[in-house]
């Protein structure tokens, strides 16, 4: 439960993120409609996160792992290096992308999606219990750990 309110309270640090990289990005462009230049926007905002979030791996905690006592460590218990940041990153996007495809470049009511994907996130975070140390596959997959941190 507590990596699941971590990924929560780590969603709304990450609103900040989105919204600082979307401003600058729309200044860069000289956006002037919000449909204006937007497999770019994705992008930039895919990369923003991911600076984000790579960063902090290498550190060992984001602000919301430090919050609830999480360190993320590779499978020997070392702090992550950079490569390997990068591909739980990349990985990380097991979350999203599934059900996001399953759509492709077809039109969708937000209402329909929305649960959709709220019932994958769910489904995925509920797979961690087949895993002997009750990891997220993600992470798995990466070589990484997610672990107690009682430093204070």
């Amino acid at each position: 439960m507590r990596r699941m309110a971590a990924w929560l309270y780590e969603g709304v640090l990450l609103f900040g993120v989105v919204v600082l990289a979307g401003l600058a990005f729309s200044i860069a462009t000289q956006m002037r409609h919000a449909l204006d230049h937007r497999q770019g926007l994705i992008v930039a905002l895919a990369i923003a996160i991911g600076v984000y979030c790579v960063a902090f791996w290498v550190r060992g905690q984001t602000l919301a792992m430090k919050t609830w006592h999480i360190r993320v460590v590779d499978r020997y218990g070392r702090r992550l290096r950079p490569g390997r940041a990068v591909l739980r990153y990349v990985f990380s996007y097991i979350w999203l992308l599934p059900p996001l495809a399953a759509f492709g470049t077809r039109q969708v009511a937000m209402g329909p999606l929305l649960v959709i994907v709220a019932g994958w996130v769910t489904f995925w975070a509920l797979l961690s219990r087949l895993h002997p140390e009750r990891q997220f596959w993600h992470d798995v997959l990466a070589g990484t750990r997610l672990v107690d941190d009682p430093t204070p």
